[in-house]
């Protein structure tokens, strides 16, 4: 833990609520038996005093409160962020975590993927995601998987539509965690590790043929 003048209390909670967000995470996503932060691999975290510090030292863009830098086990953030503990914090470990076992270069892996692990495990947004997403699908408002691919959240602006990319990519991520089991997940994230090809791990893992064939048998679990 790295901080200035962050007070006390706020800190021995940062602390508790890493080891708990540890043991959730791994446990939802079938990783409990792997010992990845043992001793000096532990996660360093960065408490910033406000945001100022933290946006000069991280560049990140104005809505975010705060950032995993997974390969080198990295988080940053401020005092007072908003959603720190329920939100910020399980989303930023379970980036590290998920890297952690597929591998730090690994490039296989497509951005739905990577945001979806990730904010699958946050407490606030767990609520929101199966509004936002049922909603967007009875407006016609989902976005192709192949597209999440290729969004640039850094350069997004408006707050629904990052909300949505989130959500949506949390509910698939869901669908493959919950829908198969952890084992399953366990299985996929191994192959994406030792071979590097998605499209491949989907295929083995989940017998789906593509990534259209995914989101169809997604929308399906949707509606259930």
């Amino acid at each position: 833990m790295y901080y200035k003048n962050a007070p006390e209390e706020f800190i021995e909670r940062v602390i508790n609520k890493s080891e708990d967000c540890y043991i959730m995470i791994t446990e939802a996503m079938g990783l409990n038996r792997f010992d990845f932060w043992l001793w000096d691999a532990r996660a360093k975290i960065y408490i910033y005093d406000n945001f100022k510090d933290y946006n000069l030292s991280t560049g990140q863009p104005s809505w975010s409160s705060g950032v995993a830098v997974p390969k080198e086990k990295k988080i940053s953030t401020f005092v007072e962020s908003r959603g720190f503990f329920d939100s910020l914090l399980p989303h930023e470990m379970a980036h590290i975590i998920f890297r952690e076992m597929i591998g730090f270069d690994n490039y296989a892996v497509p951005l739905w993927l990577e945001e979806g692990v990730s904010s699958y495990h946050e407490n606030l947004r767990v609520a929101t995601t199966d509004i936002l997403v049922r909603e967007a699908d009875e407006d016609n408002k989902l976005i192709p998987l192949n597209n999440l691919s290729r969004v640039d959240l850094r350069g997004m602006a408006n707050t629904s539509e990052i909300q949505l990319v989130y959500a949506q990519s949390a509910s698939v991520a869901g669908f493959l965690i919950d829908g198969f089991g952890s084992d399953k997940f366990v299985e996929f994230c191994q192959y994406l590790r030792d071979k590097k090809d998605y499209n491949g791990a989907i295929k083995y893992v989940y017998n789906f043929s593509n990534t259209e064939e995914l989101e169809l048998a997604w929308r399906e679990y949707l509606k259930k």
